[in-house]
């Protein structure tokens, strides 16, 4: 695209889909210039405008923000999406913010996503009974979660989060016992899990107006990735990273995307920069390694799945990964004694822990260990 540009550096239609292509892979700022271009185009506003309000919020230029924020043309998830952005750009304005959240109607999935904004953002204003009174509404919608369960589970991560600085901590381990039981062993909430219990500080989960936006890109792009908008979803995401760079849930999601679309270094690449402190480091240490060994350096793959399981050695999923790994190059021996280690940790087995006597199955059965 850019060399067809250099032939016609007027047509709409390459800067568009130049435009595009830019963000999807990470080069934001190179496509702020195009976005610029493109800004009074309808047909691309709702890629262009975005882009150029989510610079204006990074920038802490809100007013500018809710300028570009505004579309001639838009779907009901592109009003969400600027709706709930143009709200965070108020806050960080100093304006009546949540006026704008309740400003927002449309269709009944709407409810989850305003909800927790509103909730997020009452929060920030100082606004605490009205933060509680949205957090423990949007919570009780276990039905809405089941539709976007990435968007209800960090809703929950944030409501406890709020309870816990409230000085609620039975409360807060309350709503992580309902996040347990929506979807157990997610890392982060056993990582709160943990803080709280030892009665530690609870950050923020969503600091301020350039986290808010990111957070509503994030949430979008979760949901869109469940429901057949996957070409969108690498776009929110790339829009998310550079109003929050570097954040460990936005990395983890891009690693999923690239390893959809079959890119397992891009996949690595994106999880080798999450942070050594963030509880998702053992997940992306696994991740690599089975990426490792689609790209069939299994030398470096077993490297990095060993040093996880000597971090972890009680975690299946190390097992697993490595015993992929062996599979691949058919060691079955290796992997048979892998297997073996895995099923003696496991002191009360359970239907849950199938798949580690299943593979050891097989592999004994490669090996005609009948």
């Amino acid at each position: 695209y850019r060399r067809a540009l250099a032939f016609d550096p007027d047509n709409q239609t390459v800067q568009q889909s130049l435009l595009l292509g830019l963000i999807s892979k990470g080069a934001f700022d190179e496509a702020l210039t195009f976005a610029k271009m493109l800004k009074e185009v309808p047909e691309v506003e709702r890629f262009s405008r975005v882009a150029l309000g989510a610079d204006a919020i990074r920038k802490g230029d809100y007013a500018k923000a809710e300028q570009w924020l505004k579309l001639a043309l838009s779907s009901d998830l592109d009003r969400l999406i600027t709706g709930l952005m143009t709200a965070w750009a108020r806050l960080g304005a100093g304006d009546d913010a949540l006026a704008a959240v309740d400003k927002l109607s449309g269709p009944e999935w709407y409810d989850l996503f305003v909800g927790y904004h509103r909730a997020l953002i009452a929060e920030q204003a100082g606004k605490a009974d009205e933060a509680r009174a949205a957090y423990e509404a949007i919570a009780a919608n276990a039905v809405a979660g089941g539709a976007a369960p990435e968007a209800y589970l960090r809703l929950l991560e944030a409501y406890a989060g709020f309870l816990a600085r409230e000085g609620d901590r039975e409360g807060a381990l309350k709503v992580l016992g309902q996040a347990e039981e929506f979807a157990s062993g997610r890392v982060t909430i056993l990582a709160l899990r943990e803080k709280i219990e030892a009665g530690e500080d609870i950050p923020l989960l969503v600091p301020g107006p350039a986290a808010g936006a990111a957070e509503v890109l994030l949430n979008l792009a979760t949901a869109l990735n469940r429901s057949g908008g996957e070409s969108f979803v690498r776009l929110y995401l790339q829009y998310a990273n550079a109003l929050r760079p570097d954040t460990d849930v936005i990395l983890i999601q891009l690693a999923g995307v690239a390893e959809q679309q079959q890119d397992a270094q891009a996949a690595i690449d994106y999880y080798e920069k999450i942070p050594a402190a963030s509880p998702m480091k053992p997940v992306a240490e696994l991740q690599m390694g089975l990426n490792l060994g689609d790209l069939e350096r299994y030398d470096e793959a077993e490297r990095h799945l060993k040093s996880a399981l000597a971090e972890s050695p009680d975690d299946l999923r190390g097992y697993l990964a490595l015993g992929g790994v062996y599979d691949r190059q058919e060691n079955y021996a290796a992997a048979a004694e892998l297997y073996d280690r895995a099923a003696a940790r496991i002191e009360n087995p359970t239907r849950a822990d199938w798949n580690i006597y299943y593979q050891r199955g097989i592999a004994y059965e490669r090996l005609k260990e009948w």
